[in-house]
């Protein structure tokens, strides 16, 4: 569904036109990152990982991660323990939004998903091996690419079955008030397909949410249907990524960065991109109600991440109904509370 008009007030789907999320291909480059946040224990290298012999593998407190340097001293890589999500650096990329914001973020992290949790010596195993020779040689869509291809005009994609998998996506059907949209939009309510879970019964998807996903649907998209992570149809612990955001920041899979001590959260240093951020911004002050995907810092020095939200009706990383930033004292900012590596 194109959003074209939404930021004007309309609400009316077309066909997509254009792209809304650039995204440019420089020459590639290394990141001359500061030491990671954290006490390094221990560092050596790891000829037998089937890398480049000048890798140096580090071992790095809170949380626990193994973070790879090259020869020149720039992180090459970080591997969380317990968490499938990990940051290779590669190219210089930009992502941006121009119908919902002015700014840019430009990163060489690419955020893959490993076939298994991290552990500690991780990198003597075979698996390792071969995952990270191709992963460091890797131009197929990451986590953040594949998060921009559902914002404003974003450009639609069908799988051989004929079901889109990827374009402009909305935030569900207009309530029966007409003041605002219906939450509870999720993944295969999008595609338009049923789905089977491994924790209960099959989810059909309601006609009239078709290319809608709410705040997890949209995580649950991305990180599930996307890039193979187990989904349940719960709000328990399991293994898998659970419906709502509450759940998935309290019982999701991986580690948490950020608790919730049900106040704003400002440890910025324990982020990076790919990690799922939570907000409170309803009416219970201990239930989170909002989940977002961090990018990183944009070109004006701030925080940004991209979620999906009403106002703007679908995922955006820009700032309308609010600036999409950690940092700004703004509406998402103050609301942040906890931040999760899947």
């Amino acid at each position: 569904m194109n959003r074209k008009g939404v930021l004007a007030g309309a609400g009316v789907a077309v066909v997509v036109l254009v792209a809304g999320v650039v995204v440019f291909w420089p020459e590639k480059q290394s990141t001359v990152a500061a030491p990671p946040t954290g006490e390094q224990v221990t560092a050596g290298t790891a000829p037998d990982a089937g890398t480049a012999p000048e890798l140096t593998f580090e071992r790095v407190n809170s949380p626990g991660r193994t973070v790879v340097r090259d020869r020149a001293g720039a992180v090459a890589a970080t591997f969380t323990d317990d968490a499938r999500t990990a940051v290779v650096h590669g190219s210089l990329r930009s992502f941006s939004e121009p119908k919902a914001t002015a700014a840019k973020v430009s990163t060489t992290a690419w955020v893959r998903l490993l076939p298994q949790p991290w552990t500690a010596g991780a990198e003597k195993t075979d698996w390792f091996a071969e995952w990270f020779r191709a992963a460091r040689q890797d131009t197929t869509p990451d986590v953040l690419e594949i998060a921009t291809q559902y914002t404003v005009d974003a450009p639609s994609e069908k799988d051989a079955s004929g079901v889109r998998f990827r374009g402009d996506a909305s935030f569900g059907p207009v309530k029966a008030s007409g003041a605002g949209r219906q939450e509870q939009s999720d993944f295969y309510d999008y595609l338009g397909v049923p789905w089977k879970f491994l924790d209960g019964p099959a989810g059909a998807p309601d006609r009239g949410r078709y290319g809608a996903v709410d705040c997890s649907g949209y995580v649950r998209l991305v990180f599930g249907y996307r890039l193979g992570m187990p989904l349940l149809n719960t709000n328990t612990a399991g293994p898998g990524l659970p419906r709502r955001a509450f759940a998935i920041s309290e019982f999701g899979p991986g580690v948490q960065l950020v608790p919730n001590k049900l106040r704003r959260a400002t440890n910025y240093a324990a982020l990076q991109p790919g990690d799922l951020v939570f907000f409170e911004l309803e009416d219970d002050p201990e239930t989170l109600d909002h989940v977002g995907i961090y990018l990183g810092i944009d070109d004006r020095g701030k925080h940004r991440f991209i979620s999906s939200r009403e106002r703007i009706n679908g995922p955006t990383m820009g700032d309308v109904g609010g600036t999409s930033l950690l940092d700004d004292g703004g509406t998402y900012s103050t609301a942040w509370r906890s931040a999760r590596r899947l």
